[in-house]
């Protein structure tokens, strides 16, 4: 049985959060990793006003080999990061143990809620961590049962399933709409593009959860 666990990490403490330690006013989410050959690649999703100074910092660390962008949307970008050589700390833990990354943001602090396929995944990530001197906080660990019970059906964050369920209840979904983005994110005291991502990443993975649901049912 799948099981999740939520925690958080000092930024310093492993070699994506040090390169990601600035500039202020920038809010950061790591997205994904993909493994390519011996090395793990992030995908960074990074918003603010300076995204000139962002860049810039990350491409000047001597970890780091390319900063590519893959997107813009607003104030915010996607990136891909390549290092120089693999970091052997929390993102390669992360790889091995096939977990999925749900939610992972910050600056001088990462908070992490990762998916594993098993407890004994959990079990060889938790035995990564000691033998490589990383040190966690774990918050919480739970069952995907038992996250349904609390809140997280679907993997959804807490504030993404507020928006989903403000946009249901409006008529933001509805054709012709009922309402606007600058309407529900004036409501829910956001900007328009915290609210944009908000939607657009709950609705990706209610889209992943029910597509797997239904395609692993009988023909």
């Amino acid at each position: 049985m799948s099981v999740i666990v939520e925690f958080s990490i000092e930024g310093g403490a492993f070699q994506l959060g040090e390169v990601l330690s600035g500039p202020p006013d920038m809010r950061l989410e790591l997205e994904r990793i993909v493994p390519t050959g011996n090395q793990v690649m992030p995908f960074i999703w990074a918003t603010g006003q300076n995204q000139a100074a962002f860049e810039e910092m990350v491409r000047t660390h001597p970890s780091v080999k390319e900063l590519q962008v893959l997107d813009r949307i607003e104030d915010s970008a996607l990136y891909r990061i390549e290092w120089e050589e693999a970091p052997t700390d929390l993102l390669e833990g992360i790889a091995r143990t096939d977990a999925v990354i749900l939610e992972a943001r910050g600056d001088g602090r990462w908070s992490f809620r990762l998916r594993f396929p098993d407890h004994q995944r959990l079990s060889a990530f938790h035995d990564y961590l000691i033998d490589r001197g990383l040190h966690v906080d774990v918050e919480r660990t739970y069952t995907l049962t038992e996250s349904g019970e609390h809140g997280h059906q679907f993997d959804l964050t807490e504030a993404q399933r507020k928006a989903l369920v403000l946009a249901t209840e409006r008529g933001y979904f509805d054709v012709p709409r009922g309402t606007t983005l600058d309407e529900l994110a004036d409501e829910l005291g956001i900007t328009r593009q915290a609210l944009s991502e908000r939607i657009r990443r709950g609705s990706r993975k209610l889209f992943d959860s029910t597509l797997r649901s239904s395609s692993s049912g009988p023909e």
